[in-house]
């Protein structure tokens, strides 16, 4: 054996002489990981991670020692349309309508009567419009004065089809030359993937009943012939008798002639909201508040009843909320929406002009 080969080879204990392994065989082949696969198993054991916490909060909340807090979660689920499977974990049907009933606006069945506008002064520097910030413990949103209410109409989509989607809040200002527009009553939304086309309840325009009969009743938001804001239930018919030009089906009435509407409980969750309310000197109120986010939790009825009274509303009402509120001014969304696919499509809107 030449010098040369003596480092390439190993002795048995037996004294016979063999090859030394390779540099391959000495370390065993380690297989590559695939960064992409190791992304994905992060990402889905945080996700089974975030789940996981979530339904423990959500089962403290259910099932732990506050009926308060139980309450709160329940109404504000049950006001969406792809949520309401979380309180049907926990509760049966009959449970989450008893929590509701125990929170809830009291219906006194009561309507607008229209008075005249109280008079005011002007001092010719009071703005035609006017946009303010609003706020409360767990919200922010966007209050539009319009002194004028012979400028406030309603807007629809081309058709009503369940099939057809509708327009968008941001296009019916734009459609209608309008510079302010907010979302109107509510329309069929089986599980929140709706079209938007297709509204539910009343739905009359200048004068004309274009969706739901003469006996169709329900709780109607909406202006007369001279201007009133009109809330409270009413069938087709008696719309029509009283002279209503534009309305939709939606509630519950929050203020009427003065009164504000009792509240049981919590009185609803806590979402985002749009309200349209009056003043005595006829100025129309709308607001829009945000909901679902980390900025703005969103509001009870409770608390929209108290903006609506601190900004002097003689009426108001509900209008379609979650994430159909929106609030256009300006050709700019004013307001920051609850869906992560942007505005919804809608078969109504009222719009300013």
């Amino acid at each position: 054996m030449n010098g040369q080969n003596q480092d390439k080879m190993i002795w048995k204990a037996e004294g016979t002489a063999v090859p030394a392994p390779s540099h391959a065989a000495k370390r065993p082949h380690r297989r590559r990981r695939h960064p992409v696969r190791g992304f994905f198993a992060v990402l889905g054991s945080l996700l089974a991670l975030i789940a996981i916490a979530f339904f423990g909060a959500t089962t403290i909340i259910c099932r732990g020692p506050s009926p308060a807090a139980r309450d709160l979660f329940v109404n504000t689920v049950m006001e969406t349309s792809a949520a309401k499977f979380l309180a049907r974990i926990y509760f049966s049907e009959e449970e989450i309508a008893a929590i509701r009933a125990r929170n809830a606006v009291i219906d006194e069945n009561v309507v607008t009567e229209t008075v005249d506008f109280e008079e005011t002064k002007s001092d010719g520097e009071t703005p035609e419009f006017e946009l303010v910030d609003v706020s409360g413990p767990t919200f922010k949103g966007k209050m539009l004065i319009v002194r004028d209410p012979a400028r406030v109409s309603l807007a629809v989509a081309p058709v009503f089809d369940p099939d057809v989607a509708g327009l968008r809040v941001e296009e019916y200002a734009e459609q209608n030359g309008a510079i302010a527009a907010i979302n109107g009553g509510g329309f069929l939304d089986e599980g929140g993937v709706g079209k938007g086309g297709m509204p539910l309840g009343l739905v009359i325009k200048d004068g004309k009943l274009l969706s739901g009969g003469k006996n169709t009743k329900g709780s109607i938001v909406g202006f007369d012939n001279e201007n009133h804001l009109i809330v409270g239930t009413l069938t087709g018919a008696e719309c029509l008798e009283r002279g209503i030009r534009d309305a939709v089906s939606f509630g519950p009435a929050f203020i009427v002639n003065g009164e504000p509407m009792d509240v049981a409980g919590s009185g609803g969750g806590l979402n985002p909201r749009t309200v349209l309310g009056q003043r005595a000197d006829g100025a129309v109120l709308m607001l829009v508040i945000d909901g679902r986010q980390a900025h703005s939790i969103g509001a009870t009825y409770k608390d929209c009843i108290d903006v609506m009274l601190e900004y002097g509303a003689v009426n108001a009402g509900n209008l379609d909320g979650g994430s159909s509120s929106m609030l256009v001014y300006e050709g700019k969304v004013q307001n920051v929406c609850a869906s992560l696919y942007g505005s919804r499509a809608l078969p109504t809107a009222f719009i300013v002009k």
